[in-house]
């Protein structure tokens, strides 16, 4: 008796773990919009800077901006802070991966993003931070956190 509820357990278990794993290996989905974004040939340079500070990132990506002016979320649709906890989260990796070279890609993590938490860099610094990371995501099909590269 003891063994068949133990044998239940376990398989209810090794069940659970199997369902678990196959939920969060959900593809994302890419609409025509962003296919375009992503298949664009012609460099875009976006420098993203604040007034506030003396920093400045450039991005230097085909199709970012055109993806940014037609499927990013608009400014005001996040919270700085909530942009500021997710950057904080993807530059941590990101920069984890670029001491990584033998184990990510040298060619699409190739410097080190100097972003200090305790630095108000400014709400548009951080939006175009935080969707060049989502564009990132959804482009390379790369995952730097734990949740889902949404727009």
């Amino acid at each position: 008796m003891k063994k068949n509820i133990l044998y239940t357990i376990v398989i209810g278990l090794i069940s659970f773990l199997i369902w678990s794993c196959n939920s969060t290996s959900k593809a994302i989905s890419i609409s025509d919009k962003e296919k375009t974004a992503f298949t664009q040939t012609k460099g875009d340079t976006i420098t993203i800077s604040s007034d506030k500070t003396e920093y400045e990132i450039t991005i230097i990506e085909s199709g970012y901006n055109f993806w940014l002016q037609s499927t990013a979320k608009a400014k005001g649709y996040y919270s700085q802070s909530y942009m500021e906890n997710r950057n904080q989260i993807y530059v941590a990796e990101w920069n984890r991966r670029v001491l990584q070279p033998q184990v990510y890609d040298s060619n699409l993590y190739e410097l080190q993003i100097d972003y200090q938490a305790h630095i108000d860099y400014g709400y548009d610094v951080n939006y175009k931070l935080y969707n060049y990371f989502i564009y990132f995501q959804r482009k390379y099909n790369q995952r730097l956190g734990a949740f889902l590269p949404r727009i």
